[in-house]
């Protein structure tokens, strides 16, 4: 499966422990993850000023994103209204991508629960998708 993790998925599995960290982590030995360079670049902010991740900290963590399949940057717009401007060129790299699900914690985008046929779950939605376990509807 071809799986688009939004910044926020991203973040927390790399920095924490916990369902998101488990969740990249089966992810990256059973799947493919994608990245899109709006996320790369939201990531590296994020972690750099609200975490402030230490560049030698940054680096390695960069050597280890390499190994994402990186997904096209695109400046298609969409036909689903999103209430939030910013989440436009990462969804559009996601679907240029070709992903299967979008896995994001922004309940905002997860109410949308889907955008041109692309599936927006959540981290655990996902994590029982793989799981083999049904999820509600």
């Amino acid at each position: 499966m071809r799986i688009f993790l939004d910044t926020n998925v991203l973040a927390s599995g790399l920095m924490g422990h916990g369902l998101c960290h488990d969740l990249l982590d089966r992810i990256l030995i059973e799947h493919t993850v994608l990245l899109g360079a709006p996320v790369y670049e939201e990531l590296h902010r994020i972690l750099t000023s609200k975490f402030r991740v230490p560049a030698e900290l940054w680096r390695q963590l960069e050597s280890g994103l390499r190994a994402f399949e990186h997904a096209p940057s695109v400046e298609t717009p969409l036909n689903t209204p999103l209430p939030d401007s910013d989440d436009i060129p990462i969804l559009a790299c996601a679907l240029a991508a070709k992903a299967d699900v979008f896995v994001t914690g922004d309940k905002a985008l997860l109410d949308l629960r889907m955008v041109e046929e692309l599936p927006i779950l959540s981290p655990r939605q996902v994590w029982q998708r793989l799981s083999g376990l049904r999820l509600p509807p």
